[in-house]
């Protein structure tokens, strides 16, 4: 990434497929009649199967039983005026077709087929019009059969909405699903297109104008966003030229033993690298001789036990903590844990800190509800399955997560290649650019260094958390494939040279 993206056709919101459904019932109350709207989406399809495929021979339309395949109908018939040689082939009767589906299937001036598997061979472009987000049940019969045929064909696919078989607001698989080269949504995407594994099926998503005007955001008030830097720009920190490092925060990092001390030494790194003014790294006796050793900016200080930590604790100045790379399992990390949540400083729990309160998790939320000071925690999927599972047992990682963040009331953040964020309140965003080589020992501990950092800085905890996910995923992408932990702290200069750019554009 070497541009910074464009704020004025990048959009944040996500729709579950509810939302969107009352998108376009608001639209159509408001005068704009729905054959307009489905018009207007075949012709998105239409056209991106021509940037996709210019030299298609043949494209085959499959189409299914509801506004879908009346996409799919306009799509047909506007790639035909095109000159391209078009087969349509349909799931159930053309009679049993109702509303404006109906009307563009009228229009249709081609031969309709059967859906079978047959009719798949032969064509170089097709267009999944079989089944929309808002799919109820698992995919079988005689359309499962077909969504294999298509993927095994080697034809570029392009599906309508979502493709076929997938959930488009938990991204799930329901049975089989088609694996699309391209996907085109209308208006928003849908949290489907970002979590897995739906977006690993969607190809390239393309979000297509069709004349839902933006003011039914303000009736519908979505509460699901694509982490993208629009939705935590604004309140980034910012250098004052008159500011001096105690007024960027002083991040405390509570180090593990002295025979694990580099996690918190990544996160002491991170939190220096994103802007904290100072930083300083607190274990045992043992653990600081290791750590003085290996630190230069980042300064070291020691403490024994709940006590000392909390004397460390009483200079305010000292307003974001974290705890838990290489804390260890057990009591010991339970207390120092209660410990600074009885403080007023911002905190991060990160790893043996949540693991440590596997058996007592309540626990931890009611210590939690007791302050005012915002805590994050930042989980991957072993250690919420241990907090939250006995609490929060199924269920799509969205809807997880949500869960999580109001029973223990702290923003929470469930790392993996599709991270998901939540506040209390019930705002979520979806982070999706984290490459896999994000998947090394350490990565998450630069990662919760990022948000102590942040934190440290002001910056409200929901988009702090946000703000860390998504500079941890670009630092890892830009630097790229060979990346290691101690990598991602020296990308972040790079990629907030461009958030600079991206606010002075806002």
């Amino acid at each position: 990434m070497t541009d910074a993206p464009d704020t004025a056709t990048a959009f944040i919101e996500l729709l579950t497929t509810e939302e969107m459904g009352r998108a376009d019932a608001l639209t159509i109350k408001a005068g704009t009649p729905g054959l307009e709207l489905m018009e207007t989406a075949g012709r998105a399809v239409a056209d991106e199967v021509m940037r996709l495929a210019p030299h298609a021979g043949t494209a085959l339309v499959l189409c299914g039983p509801g506004n879908n395949g009346g996409d799919g109908f306009v799509a047909a018939r506007l790639l035909k005026a095109q000159g391209v040689s078009v087969r349509l082939a349909l799931l159930g009767s053309i009679n049993a077709l109702k509303g404006d589906a109906a009307q563009m299937a009228a229009r249709w001036e081609g031969g309709v087929e059967a859906l079978a598997p047959g009719v798949v061979g032969g064509a170089d472009v097709v267009v999944d019009a079989l089944f929309g987000a808002g799919l109820a049940r698992d995919v079988d019969g005689i359309a499962a059969e077909v969504i294999e045929a298509v993927n095994s064909s080697g034809a570029s696919i392009v599906s309508v909405d979502v493709p076929s078989g997938i959930d488009g607001t938990s991204g799930e698989v329901r049975g089989i699903a088609v694996r699309a080269t391209s996907t085109v949504t209308f208006f928003r995407a849908k949290p489907g297109h970002l979590l897995l594994p739906g977006r690993i099926y969607c190809g390239e998503v393309r979000v297509a104008d069709i004349g839902i005007p933006e003011s039914v955001l303000e009736a519908i008030s979505p509460k699901t966003f694509a982490n993208m830097p629009q939705l935590w720009s604004a309140l980034f920190p910012q250098t004052d030229t008159g500011g001096h490092k105690y007024s960027r925060g002083h991040t405390l990092i509570v180090s593990g033993g002295p025979d694990a001390t580099g996690a918190a030494r990544l996160g002491a790194r991170g939190a220096l690298r994103i802007g904290a003014g100072l930083v300083t790294l607190a274990g045992s006796k043992a653990a600081t001789a290791v750590n003085a050793a290996h630190s230069t900016a980042v300064m070291v200080v020691s403490f024994s036990g709940p006590k000392g930590l909390a004397k460390h604790l009483q200079d305010v100045r000292k307003n974001a903590v974290l705890i838990g790379p290489g804390a260890g399992v057990g009591k010991e990390t339970r207390e120092l844990v209660m410990t600074i949540l009885k403080s007023d400083a911002a905190c991060v729990l990160d790893a043996d800190a949540l693991t440590s309160f596997e058996k007592k998790p309540k626990d931890l939320f009611t210590a939690i509800s007791r302050r005012s000071a915002p805590v994050i925690l930042t989980p991957h999927e072993g250690e919420f399955s241990r907090l939250f599972g006995k609490i929060i047992p199924t269920g799509s990682k969205l809807e997880r997560v949500r869960a999580a963040a109001e029973a223990s009331g702290a923003i929470t953040l469930l790392k993996g290649a599709d991270t998901v964020l939540a506040h209390p309140d019930g705002r979520a965003a979806i982070n999706d650019n984290a490459p896999p080589w994000t998947a090394t020992a350490g990565s998450g501990d630069v990662l919760a260094g990022f948000a102590t950092g942040l934190l440290a800085q002001g910056m409200p905890a929901f988009e702090a958390a946000c703000a860390a996910a998504w500079l941890h995923g670009e630092a890892a992408d830009r630097f790229g494939p060979g990346l290691i932990a101690e990598d991602l702290s020296e990308m972040l200069p790079q990629i907030l040279r461009l958030i600079s750019r991206i606010r002075s554009i806002e």
